[in-house]
């Protein structure tokens, strides 16, 4: 699977990505660079499709991925996954908003579709 580094080392990207997707679940909506929304959008339909197998595998897989967060997964697995039960895939929308101030990176609100 091809993959952007984001300027950072592999732990820390890993730890970054795993932290955003915790954002995505909880708050439902996070205003974010165009390319870390990008990237963040495939961990975030992985995570809902685990909640969607609901099985001990998958439990144990999104508790490995989300840093052991029981609260996030919970939410994975009893709520998101019945919102999406007759859908597949799809379930992160990324709107595109301006440039930031300081640098020029482009702005990106990534949300869960309702």
């Amino acid at each position: 699977m091809a993959y952007r580094k984001l300027g950072r080392t592999n732990k820390h990207r890993k730890s970054m990505l795993s932290n955003l997707t915790r954002d995505v679940i909880m708050k439902e909506r996070i205003e974010t660079t165009d390319t870390r929304a990008k990237e963040v959008r495939k961990f975030v339909d992985k995570m809902i499709t685990y909640g969607k197998k609901g099985d001990l595998v998958s439990r144990r897989l999104a508790l490995a991925f989300l840093h052991n967060d029981k609260e996030c997964v919970e939410k994975v697995f009893n709520d998101l996954a019945k919102r999406y039960e007759g859908r597949n895939g799809g379930y992160t929308r990324i709107l595109k908003l301006d440039e930031r101030r300081g640098d020029g990176a482009l702005i990106s609100i990534i949300e869960l579709v309702k």
